[in-house]
């Protein structure tokens, strides 16, 4: 027999693989695949991904230390990134950045969405976190040029949401 916490877990983990399967099928500009998506689990890998981020709070600001307790209190975390494509596009003279840089990001958003729509279906609390990426990156737990991360949780109330600093359990 299976208790809730165990339900819950295993359940997290399949809408995770789920959400990456949103993330990698979602529309792409040109076509080009250039999005790259990472599950994280096990609790040893959500306690260094938290251990990172407080250790970037000194640089990035103190909501990395917020959100790094958060990730401790996650049951998994989809990280999601995009490569730069070379597209060949020609970027119109008054854009501030290139297209293919524009297009790679917009792939990156998109892929996102989908991976968030499929959390929401699932009654999975979820949000979008740049904090989280950048510590991924920093383990060199996904290899892109940028990410962010989604950690997960099943909860009467998201923590995701009204989170108070400094964080009480």
């Amino acid at each position: 027999m299976m208790e809730d916490k165990d339900i819950v877990k295993e359940t997290v983990v399949q809408v995770a693989k789920l959400m990456a399967v949103s993330a990698l099928t979602a529309p792409k500009a040109r076509g080009v695949d250039n999005i790259v998506v990472k599950v994280l689990e096990r609790d040893d890998e959500l306690e260094l991904l938290a251990k990172k981020m407080e250790e970037l709070s000194e640089y990035y600001g103190d909501f990395f230390k917020r959100d790094a307790q958060n990730i401790r209190d996650s049951k998994a975390v989809v990280l999601i990134g995009c490569k730069m494509a070379n597209l060949s596009l020609k970027t119109p003279p008054f854009w501030k950045i290139d297209a293919d840089t524009l297009h790679s990001i917009v792939n990156l958003g998109i892929a996102i969405g989908s991976a968030v729509k499929t959390a929401s279906i699932h009654n999975v609390d979820n949000r979008v976190m740049f904090s989280v990426g950048v510590a991924a990156q920093e383990l060199k737990f996904i290899d892109v040029d940028y990410a962010f991360g989604i950690p997960l949780d099943v909860t009467s109330k998201s923590r995701y949401f009204d989170r108070k600093w400094p964080p009480t359990k």
